[in-house]
């Protein structure tokens, strides 16, 4: 093989080389996003007990990192602006197995020091993971948006699936099951570690970083298509987030037994991760206009929630359908920072903004629904609270989803 041959195939195996450490990389980070808070609910009942809280203590063990969410979102970009997204990853992921294991510490404060940063560590990865795939992966970014969310909700599942199991193998309990899932954090900086080193020392590190205020760019904060993602985002968590926290309970109250009801969440769970992938071939059919996916899924969530109303004997039914319907909206909502920008600095921006207020309402919807359920003495007014929100949610994805970007 001649020199110019060898020159070439090296040429040629670098940028694949480097493009599935980048997709690697942000597997193995998606595969955090959600673990850490999702093995929490199976054992709130084991934690109140064993450490003597009150239920509204132990709720917070679940909104608090939304709260985090909320706060740390619109400051990510500056951070990562500053220290080179790599840099921000590769910290928070260090920060994420730290923090896992320092809540199962049996120390008091260490419950919600730990859960605090297992929150801000999360938000960061959140916010950077649509940067980087606009910036490295442009043109596989809405793609790779579903195949990292239904990553993310695979571990979810398991979770939540062998949080009990876990807790009972030694006498360590609910420590062990929160403790282990560090183990994952660590795989996942070791895993980016490559990267790391790759930009350590690179000039074009800082240049590259998602700027807060990109050159020719307006910020997604005084911007009508900003706003239209950010409300359509933090519909859709809002949503979501109650799902998660009441819809066992309404199953039961309409009739289904705590066990059957706790299966069919699981059920959900697997459920969202096809609808990860139908929204990631619906995507890849409207890379321009993405109103017809908000015109099929979003109508099957309020079928759901009507079915639930109306035929509570069909639940399992209807979690399968909300299952693949919120599955699906979270990918089109994902996507929607790198498709409805034009730079990887403002959908580092437009990500830190929506994400911040849409985990905000996210924080504050379950304990609504259920004031609200507690004034009614039923779950029919909250249900049709949702089909309300629905309404909002549709409105906001039909307009966020048009073929616009930011100026």
């Amino acid at each position: 093989m001649t020199k110019t041959a060898v020159d070439t195939d090296g040429s040629r195996a670098e940028p694949i080389a480097r493009r599935g450490l980048v997709i690697a990389g942000i597997l193995l980070v998606a595969a955090n996003l959600r673990a850490g808070i999702t093995v929490v609910g199976p054992l709130l009942g084991e934690v109140k007990t064993d450490l003597h809280l009150p239920s509204t203590a132990v709720s917070a063990l679940i909104g608090l990192p939304l709260l985090c969410f909320a706060v740390c979102s619109p400051v990510v970009p500056y951070i990562a602006a500053r220290w080179g997204m790599e840099r921000a990853l590769g910290a928070s992921l260090a920060l994420l197995a730290a923090a896992i294991v320092l809540r199962s510490v049996p120390w008091g404060p260490a419950l919600w020091i730990g859960t605090a940063g297992l929150g801000i560590a999360i938000a960061t990865m959140n916010v950077l993971l649509p940067a980087l795939l606009k910036r490295d992966l442009p043109h596989e970014a809405t793609r790779l948006t579903g195949v990292y969310s239904a990553v993310q909700s695979a571990t979810a599942a398991a979770a939540s699936a062998v949080a009990v199991p876990l807790a009972g193998v030694t006498d360590h309990g609910w420590r062990l099951a929160f403790g282990v899932w560090a183990g994952l954090a660590l795989i996942a900086l070791g895993g980016f570690l490559p990267q790391l080193r790759t930009r350590a020392t690179s000039r074009q590190d800082v240049a590259a970083a998602p700027q807060s205020h990109p050159a020719g760019q307006s910020s997604p904060w005084r911007s009508a298509l900003g706003w239209q993602v950010t409300v359509f985002m933090g519909s859709q968590s809002l949503f979501y987030y109650t799902v998660l926290t009441w819809w066992p309970t309404i199953e039961e109250a309409h009739g289904t037994s705590a066990a059957r009801a706790g299966l069919h969440q699981g059920i959900m769970q697997v459920f969202s991760i096809g609808g990860s992938l139908l929204a990631t071939a619906l995507l890849h059919r409207l890379p321009k206009d993405q109103r017809p996916a908000i015109l099929l899924l979003v109508p099957m969530v309020a079928v759901a929630v009507v079915g639930q109303l109306t035929l509570p004997g069909a639940a399992l039914a209807w979690n399968a359908l909300l299952g693949t319907a919120i599955g699906g909206i979270i990918v089109i909502a994902l996507a929607l920072f790198t498709l409805r920008t034009g730079h990887h600095g403002s959908a580092a921006a437009l990500s830190g903004m929506a994400q911040s207020v849409g985990y905000l309402l996210a924080a504050a919807g379950p304990t609504l629904i259920g004031a609200l359920h507690d004034a009614a003495a039923t779950w029919t007014v909250p249900l049709i609270a949702l089909l309300v929100l629905l309404a909002v949610e549709f409105v906001a994805g039909i307009l966020a989803t048009r073929d616009r970007t930011l100026a």
